[in-house]
């Protein structure tokens, strides 16, 4: 009878175990990957009857090729060959993804109640080091609702009513947490001037009481920067120094013709980079506006009149666009469901009462991306860039039209409503 060697059987034992651990991790790297390749590599052409590509005029019987996420080719139908590996989409219209350029979406939320608000901190009326970034939730219902009708960039954050709400960031409307959605951490400064901070806080209770507090604020952040590098760090003073040193921006609501001035004087005496938001009475200082170089988030075109804002416009975008004032737009905050508005619905009112259709549009698209700082990858059709793009069916300035299919990032994450 042979005697059982038990090294050679450890041997064997341990041969088999080491093929089935290769075998399995094998498996598994491929698994891996064939879910991640049509990710990454899938290759998509879409056609369509009128092709916006805000880096031109738009292409009658368009075609868009995109391959591996990126933009490959943008021509014309007649110009262009689709390979036949590509997976053909059509559409009645074609845009970029449209961008709203100022938002509380992801920090508020759908259904209205505490647990959901969280774009406006109540404790103190200045407040820059609060992060949009900790407080962004990628999985809520709002993002899906612009999503859907055609919006894959949005620069959100803290909204308006505290002199410093804030930090506000950019994002696509993707994804489900903060990382797989983020473009920008920190892109600027939510501040407010007007009426509707004393509403909130018990102090400012004027207008030259609140800009006391804000010019002291950056005072105080001037005299941080040039201090003792060993100082205790202060994450204000540290969110205002990226303002003062011209890495951030600061986005200032201020809806009286006089709010606007102030805010004006401010970055001046400052130097920082201003976008100036909601602007209701922007058209009675339009030359001072122009003269500054700042580009203007107008107010939402359908907001409700009242408070700061009773002397809102649908002529507004239209007189700036023409004065040659940079115009962007906004969803901004809304007190009521459903919460958000639909930046396209509100550019649609701004055509339908004087502003150009391609500048609207432009407004939608390259021009919110180049004031974000966002136009190298995202904005417009062209070679090279990022694949967000819609397919409308019809005109998207029509209230009746809807997005058949969006796209972000070469990948289609949503098909129709």
């Amino acid at each position: 009878m042979k005697s059982f060697n038990t090294h050679s059987a450890a041997k064997n034992i341990t041969s088999t175990a080491m093929v089935s651990l290769t075998t399995r991790l094998m498996v598994s790297f491929f698994m891996i990957l064939f879910a991640v390749l049509p990710a990454f590599a899938q290759q998509i052409a879409i056609k369509g009857e009128l092709v916006h590509t805000s880096a031109g005029a738009p292409i009658t019987n368009g075609v868009v090729l995109i391959s591996d996420g990126i933009i490959e080719q943008v021509g014309s139908q007649s110009s262009l060959r689709i390979p036949s590996a590509y997976e053909v989409h059509e559409a009645a219209v074609v845009t970029p993804g449209f961008i709203d350029a100022h938002s509380v979406v992801g920090l508020a939320g759908i259904y209205n109640v505490d647990s959901d608000q969280d774009q406006l901190e109540l404790s103190s009326a200045l407040q820059p080091e609060l992060r949009a970034f900790d407080a962004y939730n990628a999985r809520e219902e709002l993002i899906k609702v612009l999503r859907d009708r055609g919006i894959t960039t949005v620069h959100t954050g803290h909204g308006p009513g505290a002199v410093i709400s804030g930090q506000t960031m950019i994002v696509k409307t993707t994804g489900t947490t903060v990382g797989e959605a983020l473009i920008d951490s920190t892109t600027a400064l939510a501040m407010t001037i007007g009426s509707g901070v004393r509403s909130n806080f018990d102090s400012p209770g004027t207008r030259s009481k609140a800009i006391a507090m804000l010019r002291q604020q950056l005072i105080s952040a001037q005299e941080y920067m040039d201090g003792d590098e060993d100082r205790s760090r202060d994450l204000g003073k540290e969110a205002l120094a990226q303002l003062l040193n011209g890495e951030i921006f600061a986005v200032i609501t201020a809806h009286r013709s006089y709010d606007i001035m102030t805010a004006l004087r401010l970055q001046e005496e400052f130097g920082f980079k201003l976008l100036l938001d909601g602007a209701a009475e922007a058209y009675m200082v339009m030359d001072e506006i122009k003269e500054a170089g700042v580009p203007v988030t107008i107010h939402p075109t359908m907001m409700r009149l009242g408070g700061d804002g009773e002397n809102a416009s649908f002529e507004t975008a239209g007189k700036l666009s023409d004065a040659g004032i940079t115009v962007l737009f906004q969803s901004g905050y809304e007190g009521y469901v459903p919460k958000t508005r639909v930046v396209h619905f509100e550019a649609a009112i701004a055509v339908a009462n004087g502003m150009d259709y391609n500048q609207a549009m432009n407004a939608l698209t390259i021009d919110a991306a180049r004031v974000l700082g966002i136009d190298n990858q995202t904005g417009s059709l062209e070679r090279g860039k990022q694949a967000d793009v819609v397919l409308f069916n019809g005109d998207p300035f029509e209230y009746t039209t809807t997005a058949d299919r969006v796209i972000i990032g070469g990948q289609v994450v949503s098909e129709g409503e």
